[in-house]
């Protein structure tokens, strides 16, 4: 079976509706306008980025390095990941393939031994870098409306992936994620080996010659913090290239504001590279080796 790359669901009333609360509904239609309507670029960025922040967590990193996908297939394994919360992102909760998506997910990670403080610190990178990212660099930020309903929607996530010990709140998650990179963000060689892989293959999306993937990795750190950047292991980039990134997103804020407001989705390309033809749900992520193998 061939999922199309294409998207099912064209609007957001047109999603399955979520078994649950009315709250719940209304965060996965709200979700669905800021990631298709309101914000599609900046939160496909902000989620760039809020894996980035993942990589600075030694216990997460070196998990990604041990298991070589991210290391010798990059490409496919963020394709994978991509696709697979896209998935749900698109079509809806309850849909089919949300639950097909969700059976991946939860089939890949039950593999290992994963604490559950580590699920819960990258559930917050989903939560905090688009709120964050959106605010500082999006045509607006989210209202108090939304960024409640970005919460909730993600706890769901969280909770069809069955991480325990969930936040009621937006704040005392907040407080979490951040005692969390205060303790637990430090150097580590995988940091930087899968960091590096990543922020390449980003590069090369936007056709950036290999050999200016050097450079290219500052200007993407540039717009990053200090304590991110050194538990990755890379130099804190240059106060006038900083100055320079944060300065080119400010001037897209600026032009966003001046034109008209998207009344359409506007559909991020994700795993075309990998899957040109299309994917099999059920294909998708990392399986056990065989023996020998």
């Amino acid at each position: 079976m061939i999922d199309s790359l294409e998207p099912q669901v064209t609007t957001a009333d047109a999603l399955t509706a979520p078994n649950g609360s009315p709250e719940l509904a209304e965060a996965q239609r709200a979700v669905w306008r800021m990631a298709h309507i309101d914000f599609p670029w900046d939160i496909n960025k902000a989620l760039e980025f809020a894996l980035l922040r993942t990589y600075a967590v030694p216990s997460i990193s070196g998990l990604l390095a041990r298991t070589g996908e991210f290391s010798k297939r990059v490409s496919k394994r963020y394709d994978d990941t991509a696709l697979l919360i896209r998935e749900v992102l698109r079509n809806g909760f309850d849909s089919d393939r949300a639950r097909r998506a969700f059976d991946r997910i939860n089939a890949m990670h039950g593999r290992f031994r994963i604490a559950n403080d580590d699920y819960l610190y990258v559930l917050s990178t989903f939560v905090f870098a688009p709120i964050d990212w959106v605010g500082r660099f999006g045509h607006r930020p989210m209202t108090e409306v939304e960024q409640h309903l970005w919460f909730v929607y993600w706890n769901e996530f969280g909770r069809r992936m069955g991480i325990d010990g969930l936040y009621p709140d937006i704040q005392s998650f907040r407080a979490f994620a951040d005692e969390f990179e205060r303790t637990r963000f430090v150097y580590a060689p995988s940091n930087r080996l899968i960091s590096e892989r990543t922020i390449d293959l980003v590069l090369s999306d936007y056709f950036v010659p290999r050999i200016l993937h050097r450079g290219g990795r500052q200007v993407a750190l540039a717009i990053t913090d200090r304590p991110l950047v050194e538990a990755l292991g890379f130099k804190y980039p240059s106060a006038p290239l900083r100055a320079l990134a944060l300065g080119g997103l400010g001037l897209r804020r600026v032009i966003l504001k001046l034109l008209p407001k998207r009344r359409a989705p506007k559909w991020q390309e994700i795993g075309g590279r990998t899957y040109p033809e299309g994917y099999n749900i059920e294909e998708l992520g990392t399986f056990p080796r065989a023996k020998g193998a």
